[in-house]
C-alpha cells in the first residue's frame, strides 16, 4: 500500500481562518506578554487620538450655548477641515507606522545593530592588557575606577540614533502637505462651504468661514505632528505623542497648541532617530507614493461618506445640522478610542510580519479584534444612557434636543461596528494589505453614497443615520472578509 504524501495538506487538514476570531478568547484580559504590549501601545495612543475630537466636542459644547446657527456653522467647518486633513495625512500616517515598524525590526535584527547594542550596554574591563590600548587611540571616553582592588577602565559609549529612512520621508511629506492644505482651505473657504450646502444667503456662512479660516492656520502643524506620531507609533512609542498632545488643555487656542505639539514631538524624535538623510534615494519616496496613493483612494472614500452626510444635513437647515453635529462629534470621539487598539495591532503585526512570525501575528490579530468588540459593546451601553442626559451640555434648543434624542440610538448601536471596523483597518495595515483596503473601501463608499442620497431625501435626519449605520456595517464586513477567508497576506491561516 502506497504511503500517503503529506507534502500538501488535504482539505480535511486545512485550518479554518475563522478561528482567528475566537482564538485564545479565554486570555482576552490576561496581562501576559502580548496583553502588556497591546496595553502599552493602545492606551496612550487612544488618549492621543481622541485629543482633537474631544477638543472639537468642547468647541461644540461651548458654541452650542450661543445658538443653533453657530453650532451648525462650526459643524460644517469641522467636517470640511477633517475631510481635508484626513485626505492629506491619513495615508502618510498609516504607511509610516508600518514602514517604521518594519525598518526598526529589521535594523534590530541585523548583526551590525546587535553589535552596536552590545557595545552600548556593556563595559570593557581591561586589567592585564591595559597597556596594549593607549589612551590617545581610543575613540571612547574612559573613566578609571577601583573595583575590588583592581584598576578598571570603563568605556562609555554615546547613544547611537537609529537609521530609519521612513522617518525623514514622513516629516518632509507631512510639512509640504500641511502648507498645501492651509493654502487650499483659507483661499477657498467660501466656495468650499457653498459646496457643503452653506449658500451665500445662509446665516451659517459667516461664522463657518471665520472658524474654518482660523482652524486652517494650524494645518501645517497638525499634519507635521501627525506625521511624527506615525513614526512614534512605528517605534511602538505612543507615550511621547500623548505627552505632547497634553498641551491642548481644555482645547483653548487650537492653532498655538498644534505648533507646540509639533515642536515637542520634533525635539523628542531627533533624540532617537537620525533625521538628516544622506541622499534623496535614502528617503524612498517611491515606496511612500505607491502605498500612499492606495490609501489616498481609501481615505477619500472613507471621509467623503462622512463629509457628504454632514453636507446633506446642512442642506436641511441649521436645526438639523446642529443636531447632526452633536451626534457626529460624540460618535467620532468615542469610536476613535478603538483606534488605539488599531495602532497597537498595526505596529505589533508589522513587526511580526517582518520576522515572518505568523504565530505572533495570529495571536495579536485575535486579541485586538476581541478587545475591539468588547470596547464597542461597553461604549454602546455608556452612550445609550449617557447621551440622553448629556445632550443639554451642547444646546438648550428644544428642537435640536429632540433630533439628538432620535440620533442617540444610532450613535450607541453602531459603536461595536465602528470599533471592529477601526481595528480591522489596523490589522490589515499591519499586514501591509493596502491594496485590498483601498479597493474594498471604494466599493463600500460607492454603495454607501447611493444609500445616503436615497435615505436622506426620503427620511431626512433619521435617513442619514440609517445610511451611516449601513456604511459602518459594510466597512466592518470588508475587514472581516479578508481575514475570515484567509486570503492575501492572511493565507497562512489556512495552513
Amino acid at each position: 500500500m502506497a504511503e500517503k504524501d503529506d507534502t500538501f495538506p488535504s482539505e480535511s487538514k486545512r485550518r479554518n481562518p475563522l478561528r482567528v476570531f475566537f482564538n485564545d478568547s479565554r486570555l482576552l484580559f490576561k496581562m501576559d506578554e502580548l496583553g502588556l504590549e497591546i496595553a502599552r501601545i493602545a492606551l496612550p495612543a487612544a488618549l492621543a487620538l481622541t485629543a482633537d475630537p474631544i477638543a472639537s466636542l468642547v468647541d461644540t459644547a461651548f458654541i452650542g450655548q450661543i445658538g443653533p446657527v453657530e453650532l451648525a456653522a462650526v459643524g460644517v467647518s469641522i467636517a470640511l477641515f477633517n475631510q481635508a486633513s484626513r485626505i492629506a495625512i491619513f495615508p502618510l500616517v498609516s504607511v509610516t507606522t508600518s514602514f517604521v515598524a518594519e525598518e526598526d525590526t529589521v535594523t534590530k535584527a541585523s548583526p551590525e545593530a546587535q553589535e552596536s547594542k552590545n557595545l552600548e550596554m556593556g563595559s570593557i574591563i581591561n586589567n592585564e592588557n591595559e597597556k596594549l590600548i593607549p589612551q590617545n587611540e581610543s575613540k571612547e571616553s574612559k573613566y578609571k575606577t577601583e573595583t575590588l582592588g583592581c584598576s578598571v577602565d570603563v568605556a562609555v559609549f554615546k547613544h547611537e540614533k537609529r537609521k530609519i529612512p521612513s522617518a525623514s520621508s514622513a516629516l518632509i511629506i507631512g510639512g509640504i502637505l500641511g502648507l498645501l492644505q492651509a493654502t487650499f482651505l483659507i483661499s477657498g473657504a467660501q466656495p468650499l462651504l457653498n459646496f457643503m450646502g452653506v449658500k451665500s444667503d445662509s446665516p451659517m456662512l459667516k461664522p463657518a468661514q471665520q472658524y474654518l479660516t482660523l482652524r486652517s492656520l494650524g494645518a501645517p502643524a497638525v499634519l507635521l505632528s501627525l506625521a511624527m506620531q506615525g513614526v512614534f507609533r512605528g517605534l511602538k512609542d505612543t507615550k511621547t505623542p500623548l505627552h505632547a498632545t497634553g498641551v491642548n488643555g481644555a482645547a483653548v487656542a487650537h492653532v498655538i497648541s498644534q505648533y507646540l505639539i509639533s515642536i515637542i514631538l520634533l525635539w523628542r524624535l531627533m533624540e532617537q532617530v537620525d533625521l538628516i538623510p544622506p541622499s534623496l534615494k535614502y528617503l524612498q519616496f517611491g515606496r511612500f507614493l505607491k502605498n500612499g496613493f492606495l490609501l489616498l483612494m481609501r481615505v477619500m472614500a472613507v471621509t467623503f461618506c462622512v463629509t457628504l452626510s454632514a453636507s446633506l444635513a446642512a442642506r436641511q437647515g441649521p436645526t438639523t445640522m446642529a443636531a447632526f453635529q452633536v451626534c457626529l462629534q460624540v460618535w467620532l470621539a468615542t469610536s476613535l478610542l478603538a483606534d488605539g487598539l488599531a495602532v497597537a495591532g498595526q505596529a505589533i503585526l508589522a513587526s511580526a510580519f517582518a520576522r515572518n512570525d505568523y504565530d505572533w501575528a495570529t495571536a495579536t490579530a485575535s486579541r485586538v479584534l476581541q478587545l475591539g468588540l468588547v470596547l464597542g459593546l461597553v461604549l454602546a451601553v455608556i452612550l445609550g444612557v449617557g447621551l440622553q442626559f448629556g445632550a443639554r451640555l451642547f444646546t438648550k434648543d428644544v428642537n435640536v434636543l429632540h433630533l439628538i434624542s432620535i440620533g442617540t440610538p444610532f450613535v450607541a448601536a453602531t459603536q461595536p461596528l465602528n470599533s471592529l471596523a477601526f481595528v480591522f483597518d489596523g490589522v490589515n495595515f499591519g499586514a501591509s494589505d493596502f491594496a485590498y483596503s483601498a479597493y474594498s473601501m471604494v466599493l463600500v463608499a460607492i454603495f454607501s453614497i447611493l444609500i445616503l442620497f436615497i435615505l436622506s431625501s426620503s427620511h431626512g435626519f433619521i435617513g442619514i443615520w440609517f445610511a451611516l449605520t449601513i456604511y459602518m456595517s459594510l466597512r466592518a464586513l470588508a475587514g472581516f472578509w479578508r481575514i475570515g477567508t484567509g486570503t492575501g497576506p492572511w493565507n497562512f491561516l489556512r495552513r
